[in-house]
């Protein structure tokens, strides 16, 4: 009697382990296939380690930001209306 009960104990857990096995391969390749590749999820795991290739444009992306005088667009001409003070 308590061999089918440890044996069905055994098969319980070693069943519950492979399953856990299994979702855990299946995470890693999926990270490392796609997921990785967002920064949004990459943040929320703590992964430090990022692709090189993401690096390398942000850096120049930030120097052009912070030499840019203005995000806004330049006036059109009929924007360019001669304020009531000039006239």
């Amino acid at each position: 009697m308590w061999q089918s009960v440890g044996l069905t104990l055994l098969v319980i857990v070693a069943t519950l382990v492979c399953a856990l096995l299994f979702m855990l391969f299946g995470w890693y390749v999926v990270w490392q296939l796609f997921l990785s590749k967002f920064k949004f999820l990459r943040e929320l795991v703590g992964d430090a380690g990022t692709p090189q290739a993401e690096t390398q444009p942000s850096e120049p992306k930030d120097e052009r930001t912070a030499n840019a005088p203005s995000r806004s667009r330049p006036k059109t001409a009929r924007q360019r209306v001669a304020s009531p003070e000039s006239t």
